[in-house]
């Protein structure tokens, strides 16, 4: 049976590039002199560090721009609330969100089922498993599922006849 497997996975290495680039944009940046603004990194969580709102914005910009140039898809950052550190210096954490969550993974097969194709989902872990008779109705299926998840980065991988 003809299978492939939906998947959201971003690439470590290339964020943590990017994240060095960031970093040395902002060291360089005439109207960041003698600012805090910086960029951390643990593990998939980034911690975004400015003297006010403003730079904050400024920084996730060009955190923006650098993963976009490195090929990361930014739909894939998930923003927290921005906090106060000491004074007015401010800092945000933006998640890097990979695997597709359960909730996201049942619309999928939800949406597979509903669609009448002659296809199965299922949900193995982090990634949803799609199997069909036919290539020409996997490929549906792909099609299927970039037009339900659109604010969501998804990779079809694993494609088997």
């Amino acid at each position: 049976m003809p299978s492939f497997d939906i998947v959201s996975e971003v690439d470590k290495q290339e964020v943590r590039n990017a994240l060095e680039q960031v970093n040395k944009e902002v060291t360089t940046r005439f109207d960041f002199k003698g600012s805090d603004a910086r960029v951390e990194q643990a593990d998939y969580v980034l911690t975004i560090y400015a003297d006010d709102e403003f730079k904050l914005g400024q920084v996730l910009d060009i955190l923006r721009t650098k993963l976009t140039k490195r090929n990361v898809d930014v739909r894939c950052l998930d923003k927290g609330e921005i906090e106060k550190v000491s004074g007015n210096k401010v800092k945000q954490q933006v998640t890097v969100r990979t695997g597709l969550e359960t909730d996201l993974a049942k619309k999928i097969v939800r949406a597979i089922k509903d669609s009448k194709l002659k296809v199965q989902g299922s949900i193995q872990g982090d990634s949803v498993r799609i199997t069909g008779s036919k290539r020409d109705v996997l490929q549906e299926a792909i099609q299927l599922t970039k037009k339900v998840v659109e604010d969501f980065p998804l990779q079809f991988q694993n494609f088997r006849d």
